[in-house]
């Protein structure tokens, strides 16, 4: 019978933030957690136990974005309140703005080598910035809608946008124009994201699916329906042979992809799953959710293929007709929905020892959003409200 540590466990929970956490990202040394939220702060969780976090304040709205630059010496964050910040995550908090767009930002993302900064906004433009000069450099204006996420690839050469108008557009970085354009059939995409290897993209939508485009033949490879309701949230792992997904319906789906199989469910969150992520190594995730709670999960399943875990598992789960050919080749894509035989967990945590770390407060006073403004920004969150 299998070992429970095969499964992804979850290892600490950390409460810091006073609303819905929106989104997070590992620092590449492994060693920081950093979290932005609606309640206008962002956190730098330090990974060693009984450590203490930093909350950094200096927004004025909403934090819809985080990442950390390659190098792990700067966090970017995009905010409602249509700027982007770039801070050092340390003890000072220093930051500095860049007064980004003309409405809301909505994502924010480094170029591998750091240089080039990305973001997303619902004034319809994707923007490129320069990190070390602190400036705009130019903008990417074929979407007619909000654009809601926005992604170098690993080279650096393209750009993928995606947002309300229901397209995912790949641009060409060298000559600033979209090269080609995939749509949801009329839904709003949420979220795009690259493979490690650059050869192929995700896209999620309001209606809950998921694709994967092949970019060297311009094909759909893959099409999964396995939650319940929209997905806020998805990234690959660095190895490409599995994706893990955040959505409205309160869980985070684990999907092997080289299977084309959804294999586990977990259960940890209390409401909306806003963020998942997983570190640079592979080796750790995180979840982000509106019950104000950074969930820190160990992977364990990454060592194991789908068939082993299958095997060892029969006692709670079945397998389930091998996949289509042609979910590994790109002439037919076969819809993946939800199967009875999923991996369900519903973790305990296996170390609070540092639940709730000493806090520093950083930055600036900011005021809390009232309790009205919070249940339209938590549902504009997850979706545009109708």
């Amino acid at each position: 019978m299998a070992s429970v540590m095969e499964d992804p466990t979850l290892e600490r929970h950390f409460k810091g933030h006073k609303d819905a956490v929106t989104s997070a990202d590992f620092n590449p040394n492994s060693k920081q957690l950093a979290s932005g939220s609606m309640d206008k702060t962002l956190m730098i969780w330090n990974l060693a136990p009984k450590s203490r976090a930093f909350r950094l304040l200096g927004h004025q709205d909403a934090i819809t974005g985080v990442q950390f630059s390659p190098s792990g010496r700067l966090v970017a964050t995009s905010s409602r309140d249509r700027t982007v910040r770039l801070w050092t995550p340390s003890i000072k908090g220093d930051s500095t703005v860049l007064r980004a767009h003309t409405a809301a930002v909505r994502s924010v993302s480094f170029s591998t080598d750091g240089q080039k900064l990305l973001t997303a906004s619902d004034d319809k433009s994707v923007k490129v910035w320069s990190v070390q000069r602190q400036r705009f450099i130019y903008s990417l204006n074929q979407h007619t809608d909000w654009v809601r996420w926005a992604r170098f690839s690993p080279d650096g050469r393209l750009v993928a946008s995606c947002g309300d108008d229901g397209s995912v557009r790949l641009w060409d970085v060298s000559t600033k124009h979209c090269i080609n354009c995939f749509t949801h059939l009329g839904r709003s995409a949420s979220c795009v994201e690259f493979s490690s290897s650059g050869s192929c993209i995700a896209s999620s939508a309001a209606d809950s699916s998921l694709k994967i485009w092949d970019l060297r033949t311009n094909k759909l490879i893959q099409h999964y329906q396995v939650h319940s309701a929209g997905i806020n949230s998805f990234s690959f792992h660095p190895s490409n042979k599995y994706l893990i997904s955040g959505s409205n319906d309160s869980t985070v789906k684990i999907l092997d992809l080289l299977e084309g199989r959804l294999i586990y469910t977990l259960h940890g969150h209390k409401g909306i799953v806003m963020s998942v992520v997983f570190s640079r190594s592979g080796d750790l995730f995180a979840s982000g959710g509106a019950d104000s709670q950074v969930l820190l999960w160990r992977t364990n399943f990454d060592s194991r293929c789908y068939q082993d875990v299958l095997q060892q598992h029969s006692w709670r789960s079945s397998p389930d007709p091998p996949p289509h050919l042609s979910d590994i080749h790109p002439r037919g894509p076969h819809l993946h929905q939800p199967q009875p035989t999923d991996i369900q967990i519903s973790p305990t945590v296996a170390d609070t020892r540092s639940t709730e770390p000493a806090v520093i407060e950083l930055g600036q006073s900011v005021h809390s959003s009232t309790k009205d403004k919070h249940l339209y920004d938590l549902r504009e969150a997850a979706g545009r409200p109708s």
